[in-house]
């Protein structure tokens, strides 16, 4: 059986699609990302609870103060990239969910009462986001580097607050020259998918 999404942005979204680590200068636009999101905000999450948070690191102080939170590699290429986006976990998601999901509000406190529901079910829902962001990033004809060689807590204190969780960094812009590194393999279908 055949997909019947495009073979050409089959490509673009994956086949192709490589982790950037260099970038060309071109900038990337309030109204890209706006586009990306309005994309992307449509892709599935359990109880509609969408906690993915996006901080956008544009201003030479934010980078300055993201730079020395990143791992040694990961620097050059975060100081260098057009955007930066750090991608987090909204812990305190439920309030929104009276409105996210208008046909069943008591899900609010019937399930994400206690602090410690919500950590578990943010982290696993804005990590979905995160990879939706990604396509989304490629999508809009752009490279994403994501990065989790990062000091967490020191972006948590410096970028969000106690009800977020810093999940990864992306650099985002046009791949530069030689921005990617050989296509490492992929497991076969049968060494991933079991039938019981």
């Amino acid at each position: 059986m055949s997909l019947v999404l495009d073979p050409t942005a089959q490509d673009l979204l994956f086949r192709e699609a490589r982790t950037a680590n260099a970038f060309t200068d071109e900038p990337v636009t309030d109204e890209q990302v706006q586009a990306i999101y309005d994309l992307v905000k449509f892709g599935p999450t359990a109880f509609n609870q969408t906690p993915l948070r996006i901080t956008l690191v544009r201003s030479p102080e934010a980078r300055e103060r993201l730079v020395r939170h990143m791992a040694e590699g990961n620097q050059p290429k975060t100081s260098t990239a057009p955007l930066v986006a750090i991608l987090s976990a909204d812990n305190e998601f439920h309030e929104e969910l009276p409105t996210l999901l208008p046909h069943f509000p008591q899900a609010k406190d019937l399930f994400f009462s206690e602090r410690p529901a919500r950590e578990r079910a943010a982290a696993l829902n804005a990590a979905l986001q995160a990879a939706y962001f990604i396509i989304g990033v490629r999508a809009a004809g752009l490279a994403a580097g994501p990065m989790t060689g990062v000091d967490f807590e020191g972006v948590r204190k410096e970028f969000l607050d106690g009800d977020h969780t810093p999940l990864m960094v992306v650099n985002i812009g046009k791949p530069g020259e030689d921005a990617s590194h050989p296509r490492s393999p992929r497991l076969a279908y049968d060494e991933v998918v079991t039938t019981v």
